[in-house]
């Protein structure tokens, strides 16, 4: 639903209220713009391409043991 096919029910809350002090219009714009920035957006997400093969995790995980008679001396052994 977009705004205009909300229903209006009257005056609604304001998302930032002024608390203490009084801020300047620059201010208000400022802090309005590092919250809209901080809230990601909401945007769908960015496509960054193929991933590297460096990355990928799976790649840390420890190949399984295999028990037996000169397992020891396999398991140092590059494959």
């Amino acid at each position: 639903m977009t705004d205009e096919e909300l229903p209006d029910d009257g005056p609604r809350r304001p998302v930032l209220r002024i608390v203490r002090g009084d801020p300047s219009p620059e201010e208000v714009a400022a802090l309005t713009a590092v919250l809209a920035a901080a809230s990601g957006g909401g945007g769908a997400p960015e496509d960054t391409g193929p991933r590297s093969v460096w990355t990928e995790r799976e790649s840390l995980v420890r190949r399984p043991l295999s028990p037996g008679p000169g397992a020891w001396r396999a398991s140092a052994l590059p494959r």
